[in-house]
């Protein structure tokens, strides 16, 4: 369900995205494991977005506290990709989901 064009969420730009910036949850949206569908949801006010594999291993690293940066230093640690391939997938995910009202930056 989109939101109607007078109320539209504010897009943010990937090249506005900064190292910088702390990621939080939007007002009204939890992040946890969903039995039934055996999977990691994001559950707000009348939505569910159910993120892929690799998305939900970055929202694990969201409290709050962590900036973009630490997220992907932490990735980076865990997997074995190139930091410039994390952190393309990390800021594309979060631009994703801050248009989406999931994420606040």
């Amino acid at each position: 369900m989109s939101a109607p064009q007078d109320q539209a969420l504010p897009q943010v730009p990937l090249q506005a995205l900064n190292e910088d910036a702390v990621p939080r949850f939007g007002q009204g949206m939890k992040f946890r494991h969903d039995k039934v569908r055996d999977a990691w949801v994001i559950l707000g006010p009348e939505r569910l977005f159910q993120p892929d594999p690799v998305a939900a291993e970055i929202l694990k690293l969201v409290d709050g506290q962590k900036t973009i940066g630490a997220i992907i230093d932490e990735l980076v640690s865990r997997f074995a990709a190139p930091r410039e391939v994390i952190a393309a997938d990390v800021v594309t995910m979060f631009a994703d989901m801050s248009a989406k009202g999931a994420i606040r930056l």
